[in-house]
């Protein structure tokens, strides 16, 4: 009986663990996209200088975390500070699209020129906010 008790609160303790870095690498994901964004938006807006090669480093970081998005939630964890919903798993397929939406315009955008940033930025900047509307707190 004592070893199924600790075998169970081993087990417990292992989940617990996994909630915690599912949350963290998804939030470390987030805010690389979150910063991406902002390079790129700063730019656009006249806010930063143009840079051509930090606003392509900004996009590609962009499209590698966009693309890690499904992968990154799909265990159902929302336990910790996380301002994830649970709409996202009660609604996956419209989330996974959505975040399958920020990669695609990450992926089309061309960070040449000012010109370029700022069309990227009004492809990609309704695709954060469709996902942030729905599914973040």
């Amino acid at each position: 009986m004592k070893r199924l008790t600790v075998a169970v609160i081993l087990t417990c303790l292992a989940t617990g663990a996994f909630a915690q870095d599912a949350v963290k690498d998804r939030q470390q994901a987030m805010k690389g996209i979150a910063a991406s964004a902002k390079t790129l938006g700063d730019m656009a807006t006249d806010k930063a200088p143009f840079d051509a090669a930090l606003a392509e480093q900004a996009r590609v970081t962009m499209q590698e975390n966009a693309a890690r998005i499904p992968a990154l939630f799909e265990p159902n964890v929302i336990e910790g500070e996380t301002e994830a919903l649970p709409a996202i798993w009660e609604n996956w397929d419209d989330f996974a699209a959505k975040g399958a939406a920020l990669e695609k315009a990450a992926a089309d955008a061309t960070t040449g020129s000012l010109s370029d940033v700022q069309t990227a930025m009004a492809q990609i900047g309704p695709t954060c906010r469709a996902c942030h509307t729905d599914y973040r707190e």
